[in-house]
C-alpha cells in the first residue's frame, strides 16, 4: 500500500510548482500528475463547476490507485477542498492553509498582499485562514486573471508579463505591503517578473514548499511513506488537452525530460 503513488492535480501547468517541491521533499515517492489543460483557467467559473471539475480529477487519480491527493490549485482548494474531504476517504490537502500560515509568519508590518484568480480572491479563503492565525494582519487582495493564460502560453518572462504585472501590482505596492502571497500555483512561474516589479523589500510567499512539507507530515503520521526507497520513483503525467505544449514548459521548469504524457478524457470520470 505504501508504494502507491501520490496524486497531484491542477487546472493546468501551475501545479508543477507544487510537484517540484514534492519531488524535492519526498524524493522516493511515485507521483501521478494531472493537468486539466482543456478547461484552464478555473478562476472565472462558478463554485458548482469547480467542484464538478475537482471531483472528476480526484476520481481519475483514484482510478490510478493513489494513496493521497494534493489539490495543487488555489481555486479548487478554495471552492472544493472541504467538500472533497467530506466525499472521499483518503488524505486530500490543498495549498491555501500552508500559504496563509507562511504569510502570517513572514510579514513584519502586518500588511499582506494576496494575488490570485477571480475565484480564489472572491472566496476570501486566504483572508479567513490568515485571520485565524493573526486577526491584526491587514490584507490587500487583488485578482490577476491574465497571469494564468500568460503562463500557459509560455510568456512568463516577457514584456507582456512585465507590463501586466506592473498594472496589477501598483495598487498593492501603494498600500505598503511587505509580503505578497502568490495565491495561484501558476504565479511562481512568474516569480522573476513579479519580483522585479515589487522589489527586494517585498517577500514573495510561495505556498508550494509548505504544502509539500504538510504532505510529507501526513504520510509520516499515517505510516504511508514509500517502502522501496531504493527503487527509482515513477512519475506519470496526464493532461486533458495538448500534451506537446505541456511537455515543453514542464521540461523547462522541472529541468528533466518528460518522455510520456497521456491525454485523458476527463469528462468520463
Amino acid at each position: 500500500m505504501n508504494n502507491r503513488s501520490i496524486g497531484v492535480f491542477d487546472s493546468g501547468l501551475g501545479g508543477l510548482t507544487v510537484l517540484k517541491e514534492i519531488m524535492k521533499i519526498t524524493p522516493s515517492e511515485n507521483i501521478v500528475y494531472f493537468g486539466d489543460t482543456a478547461r484552464v483557467p478555473y478562476g472565472p467559473r462558478s463554485k458548482e463547476t469547480i467542484m464538478k471539475y475537482t471531483f472528476q480529477a480526484i476520481d481519475f487519480l483514484i482510478s490510478k490507485n493513489v494513496k493521497a491527493i494534493v489539490i495543487a490549485c488555489n481555486t479548487a482548494t478554495a471552492r472544493a477542498l472541504k467538500e472533497a474531504n467530506e466525499k472521499y476517504d483518503l488524505p486530500i490537502i490543498g495549498v491555501i492553509e500552508a500559504g496563509a500560515r507562511t504569510a502570517a509568519y513572514t510579514t513584519n508590518n502586518k500588511i499582506v498582499g494576496i494575488i490570485g484568480t477571480d475565484g480564489t480572491i472572491r472566496s476570501k479563503a486566504y483572508n479567513i485562514e490568515i485571520a485565524k492565525i493573526d486577526p491584526d494582519i491587514k490584507i490587500i487582495d487583488k485578482a490577476c486573471p491574465l497571469f494564468v493564460p500568460i503562463v500557459e502560453e509560455g510568456w512568463a518572462n516577457t514584456d507582456i508579463a512585465s507590463l501586466t504585472a506592473k498594472r496589477y501590482l501598483e495598487e498593492l505596492m501603494d498600500k505598503g505591503i511587505d509580503s505578497l502571497v502568490l495565491g495561484c500555483t501558476h504565479y511562481p512561474l512568474l516569480k522573476r517578473t513579479i519580483g522585479e516589479i515589487v522589489g527586494e523589500k517585498v517577500k514573495l510567499v510561495n505556498p508550494a514548499k509548505e504544502t509539500a512539507k504538510d504532505l510529507k507530515q501526513i504520510l509520516e503520521d499515517n505510516n504511508m511513506l514509500r517502502d522501496d526507497v531504493e527503487e527509482v520513483p515513477k512519475y506519470e503525467y496526464y493532461v486533458s488537452d495538448i500534451p506537446e505544449k505541456f511537455a515543453a514548459i514542464a521540461e523547462e521548469f522541472l529541468k528533466k525530460e518528460i518522455d510520456d504524457i497521456k491525454n485523458v478524457e476527463i469528462q468520463q470520470y
